[in-house]
């Protein structure tokens, strides 16, 4: 699909130019919930051209335009994966859509698994970087103007956003990690012996989404953050089968503090 005929709805029917985009990954959606989103402006995902509801549990399937924490902002409760069957292009039109409407930055978040012994379930993880094991790149095909061909990648989780997350979060008393995204298509879960060998790569979070979102988000001149909600530790290193119900669960517990840490890295926004 293109973004084309989305933009021109969105355009029409967007309140103002959001400064930040927020991405709401499996469990994390109850912001798109709160009293300042329930005050804004909702647009389901069937009411823009190629836009399917979404299939996974978890994903509301919205956009929210609202006033949040002094910013304005467009919260997207849910996304499209790669492992609905659904194209690349759509996989990423939203971050086209946002680039395109005249956002200048993102925040990606998302559930994933944890491959790091040091790591918990329920702690929050800000991305350093990220390993692409898609097999494929959202930028594959005809170069989307303006945007260069060959985008540098160098420093796709914005450095500065990163700290700014990290002082958020002592200021609020939490612990937040530091660490590499893995990402994979799904939807069937890692084999143990997948996850020793990402281990060996040096990745500390493995999951299904992210990683096409923010080579598009950055391609389009966006600054990118990133935040996993480390859902379940990966198969192998607890002896127990992995379910998406525990993934859910898991991000319904972290919800308070994840809520917390985003509101406090909007207030402050660096510039």
């Amino acid at each position: 699909m293109t973004y084309s005929d989305a933009l021109r709805v969105l355009k029409a029917k967007a309140p103002f130019v959001p400064d930040l985009a927020i991405v709401l990954g499996s469990g994390l959606g109850s912001l798109a919930d709160s009293s300042e989103a329930r005050a804004g402006l909702s647009i389901p995902f069937t009411d823009l051209p190629g836009f399917p509801a979404p299939t996974v549990a978890g994903h509301g399937g919205k956009l929210v335009f609202c006033e949040f924490e002094g910013r304005k902002v467009v919260l997207q409760a849910g996304r499209f994966h790669f492992y609905e069957g659904h194209p690349m292009s759509l996989v990423v039109t939203p971050m086209r859509l946002y680039g395109r409407l005249g956002a200048k930055a993102v925040l990606l978040t998302n559930a994933a698994g944890a491959l790091n012994p040091a790591f918990a379930v329920g702690d929050l993880m800000a991305l350093t970087d990220h390993i692409n094991l898609f097999g494929t790149n959202p930028l594959i095909g005809s170069n989307v103007e303006p945007g260069p061909r060959f985008p540098d990648m160098t420093a796709i989780y914005d450095p500065a956003y990163r700290e700014h997350l990290l002082a958020c979060a002592r200021q609020l008393g939490q612990t937040l990690r530091e660490g590499v995204y893995l990402g994979l298509t799904g939807p069937s879960y890692e084999t143990p012996a997948e996850i020793r060998a990402f281990r060996i790569l040096g990745a500390d979070a493995v999951g299904m989404s992210t990683v096409p979102e923010a080579i598009v988000a950055r391609q389009e001149g966006l600054r990118v953050a990133g935040i996993s909600c480390l859902c379940n530790m990966a198969a192998g290193i607890l002896p127990q089968a992995l379910t998406h119900q525990e993934v859910l669960e898991a991000g319904a517990a972290a919800a308070g503090r994840f809520e917390s840490l985003v509101r406090a890295f909007v207030r402050n926004l660096p510039q």
